[in-house]
């Protein structure tokens, strides 16, 4: 596994898949802040949480691009196109099953189940995130597709004779 490529291209992927999403946001097509959702976790203080959470987010981002190097390797081959299939497949992933649990670990997000409460500061995503706007999914899944696709044009997978 090449190191370096997956900790630059980790980054470059993370760096434009947030900065797709605060487009996003900023546009009106969502009102997800993932930074923000991730930097509560830690602190209060919003202004504080945004940088927390980015850089939670870009931890995950390269976490996420170990995975990606891996798939690359295991199949001998990277592309951008095989990059795109496992960024849509991890954006769904991410809009079913990632961010539906986050209220379970979240101490200050309120649960689908219990509803906002005095002391919690954020409504639940809900399923896809549909609670934070009907095209939050749509954006999210161009996100992963974009990561997914610079990780795989970039990263020089080995090409092993069969």
């Amino acid at each position: 596994m090449r190191h370096g490529r997956t900790l630059l291209w980790g980054f470059a992927g993370t760096i434009v898949m947030t900065t797709i999403l605060r487009l996003s946001q900023a546009l009106g097509l969502t009102r997800i802040d993932l930074p923000l959702m991730l930097g509560t976790m830690v602190t209060r203080r919003r202004q504080r949480a945004k940088v927390y959470g980015f850089l939670l987010h870009l931890m995950n981002g390269w976490i996420f691009a170990y995975v990606y190097a891996s798939a690359f390797e295991s199949l001998r081959r990277a592309t951008w196109w095989i990059g795109m299939i496992i960024g849509a497949i991890h954006g769904l992933f991410v809009l079913t099953v990632g961010i539906p649990i986050i209220p379970g670990l979240h101490p200050r997000m309120a649960s689908e189940a219990t509803g906002p409460e005095p002391t919690r500061d954020l409504q639940p995503p809900g399923f896809m995130a549909f609670n934070y706007g009907q095209q939050t999914a749509i954006a999210t899944m161009v996100a992963h597709i974009v990561f997914g696709t610079i990780l795989g044009a970039f990263y020089p997978a080995r090409h092993h004779k069969v």
